[in-house]
């Protein structure tokens, strides 16, 4: 059964799924609770939302839309819509069998995947699925139909030919590579449609640390235009329903604190499948602050990425590195831009960490694609690189995204509030906390602020005298400097030994 009712937007913004608002006691006659889900039609467009109910909020013959759906169809208020009660998800079933540690099929993930990514599963329903899917080991046919799922329950974009990439599994603090290796690539002519992340609990993504440079948010027309001109681009991968369920299971799995790895390696191959990539190197930084801790679970988690790669029939190389340490100087988005920059433009002071690493990187994925010859690739990326070749090749993308292609390193704004740190005693730095850099750098407003974060005046193994700098906090206002400092009255960047 459907009923008319007249739209009010709300002046409020949950973060979460859709949410509509009900008056109480017209809800109670409809037979609809909160929690359920409604459909809400208008002009030939519809949404599907979870039920709340309030007495005093909306009125009866009203349905309150919160911000989050409002700002996204623009429907103005008094629009008059129809409201329909939505039975219960076909996709629950599956999710009880995996509750009682069932086998599912690829019909049964489809049926999730595609409910999550359409908003038929409530919030509930979905943290189920997530907490189910922990409870139960994941055999590697199940990971192959998941990936499969996740991302044919989204769009495909489609590219001729051969098509690269490279991602890293993060949880290391700056390691802007990919924002080098790019431009070597495809200044080599390689077709490589780069989709990145924001941060989730890092101080920067990717696509926050481009986002300095140029907008990252395009239709996926326009990114087949950007490609066709550059070869490459750097965007941001949120907006074109690229394996739409993955942001909707992280919103409810990243809470429980529950192991994410398997998670995070359908996420991954899932939007690499959506993009159409035939050729993938992973970079997987280990260490004991970092997101993988020991060689033990990389070496799982390769030999993972190797089998869903062969199913799909992606040529992949997984680059485990054993890591404490930072890559870069900066460690927040406008920061890590600079860091970019003065190595694509080779600058005198830019930072050789990075630039080694993502030359590095460059090199096993030229190779594995078969335009270098075997322990060749590193060479020619350094040939690219010092040529000019790549920062000229990242002009073109910054352009081509509508950013300004002459900027300067130094041009780029930081936080005006600054501290310095300094060591307390002379020695080495035996031990850098990757953790602690992170946690330090988001207090102070990254990645949100992308003006804040640290600079690392020292790095791992440096010999350090007494009273000397060994770190700066950027920040826009005093206030992110003294919380920032609270926390590091308690906890360690740098450990100085003998």
């Amino acid at each position: 059964m459907s009923y008319y009712l007249k739209i009010k937007n709300l002046d409020i913004k949950t973060g979460q799924s859709n949410i509509a608002l009900l008056n109480t006691g017209e809800a109670m006659r409809y037979g609809i609770r909160a929690g359920d889900k409604i459909r809400i039609n208008w002009l030939k467009k519809s949404i599907i939302a979870e039920a709340n109910t309030t007495t005093k909020r909306v009125k009866p013959g009203q349905v309150g839309l919160y911000k989050d759906i409002w700002e996204k169809t623009k429907i103005p208020s008094n629009t008059i819509v129809e409201v329909s009660f939505l039975e219960r998800a076909k996709s629950v079933q599956a999710i009880k069998k995996r509750l009682l540690g069932k086998k599912l099929t690829y019909q049964d993930f489809y049926q999730i995947f595609s409910d999550i990514a359409n908003g038929v599963l409530t919030r509930t329903e979905t943290t189920y699925f997530v907490a189910a899917s922990f409870m139960h080991e994941y055999t590697d046919q199940d990971l192959y139909y998941m990936t499969k799922a996740m991302a044919e329950t989204g769009e495909i974009l489609k590219f001729p030919g051969m098509v690269v990439d490279k991602h890293s599994v993060g949880g290391l603090a700056g390691n802007r590579t990919t924002m080098v290796v790019i431009p070597i690539l495809a200044s080599l002519g390689l077709t490589i449609p780069k989709t990145s992340s924001r941060a989730i609990t890092s101080p920067a993504g990717t696509s926050d640390t481009m986002e300095v440079l140029a907008p990252v948010s395009f239709s996926p027309a326009e990114i087949k235009k950007i490609v066709k001109k550059t070869n490459g681009c750097l965007i941001w991968g949120g907006g074109l329903n690229l394996a739409p369920a993955d942001d909707k299971i992280l919103k409810v799995s990243y809470p429980l604190s529950l192991e994410p790895y398997d998670k995070m390696l359908v996420s991954i191959m899932a939007k690499k499948v959506a993009t159409s990539v035939t050729h993938l190197v992973i970079d997987m930084p280990v260490g004991k602050t970092t997101k993988i801790p020991n060689m033990k679970i990389a070496r799982e988690l390769e030999r993972k990425f190797k089998y869903i790669a062969r199913r799909f029939k992606i040529k992949i190389k997984v680059i485990m590195i054993q890591t404490e340490d930072p890559v870069g100087m900066g460690v927040g988005p406008s920061l890590e831009a600079r860091d970019v920059l003065r190595v694509l433009q080779q600058k005198d002071n830019y930072p050789a960490d990075l630039a080694n690493k993502s030359i590095h990187l460059a090199g096993e994925l030229l190779e594995l694609c078969g335009k270098a010859k075997k322990g060749k690739g590193a060479g020619m990326a350094w040939q690219v690189l010092e040529s000019g070749a790549a920062w000229k090749k990242m002009q073109e993308i910054i352009k081509a995204q509508g950013g300004n292609h002459n900027i300067d390193p130094n041009e780029i704004v930081i936080g005006a509030c600054k501290k310095y740190y300094t060591a307390k005693k002379s020695g080495r730095i035996n031990f850098t906390n990757n953790k602690v850099i992170n946690i330090v750098a988001r207090i102070l407003g990254a990645p949100s602020d992308k003006l804040a974060g640290i600079y690392l005046n020292k790095e791992y193994d440096d010999h350090v005298k007494k009273g000397e700098r060994l770190f700066t906090l950027y920040a826009r206002n005093k206030e992110k400097l003294r919380l920032a400092d609270i926390a590091l009255q308690k906890q360690i960047i740098f450990r100085i030994g003998k």
